[in-house]
């Protein structure tokens, strides 16, 4: 993996057509966690947010990541309550980046500082391993072995 591949460019944040998927993280410190996936894989912060409570936005590889401090309900979403893992080893989802190559993905990212829970493992047809962001999220990395199937 070369600093190119970490840096390609991806989907606009608001188009002007069609849509974009993004991925919303509660998290404690939104300059941490920006800095952490900027350094980690080669992010680009578009913000850090604001004090009225604005978001901050980094672009990771075809994806937005938009990451905010949690608080209480809202108009929008009136029963609603945002706030990080209370327990970092009972998770209901997680981001899943796919990798051409695991080991090289592995070695540069844990030499920016990623944590990983244990080094890639082969299982069911591909290796992964699974890394803890600053709030105990975790971000499983893949990469197939099974280049055959689609």
């Amino acid at each position: 993996m070369n600093s190119v591949q970490a840096e390609q460019k991806g989907p606009e944040l608001h188009p002007r057509d069609g849509f974009t998927i993004t991925y919303f993280l509660t998290v404690a410190d939104i300059d941490r966690s920006a800095d952490f996936y900027a350094r980690v894989f080669g992010g680009r912060i578009q913000s850090r947010g604001d004090s009225k409570g604005a978001s901050g936005h980094i672009q990771i590889g075809n994806i937005w990541l938009i990451v905010n401090v949690g608080g209480g309900p809202t108009p929008d979403k009136p029963n609603i309550t945002l706030g990080v893992p209370a327990n970092p080893n009972q998770v209901s989802s997680f981001m899943n980046m796919r990798v051409a190559d695991i080991q090289a993905c592995y070695e540069l990212w844990k030499s920016r500082g990623a944590e990983f829970i244990t080094p890639p493992i082969p299982k069911y047809g591909e290796i992964r391993c699974y890394i803890r962001d600053p709030d105990g999220y975790i971000i499983e990395v893949g990469q197939s072995t099974d280049l055959t199937s689609g």
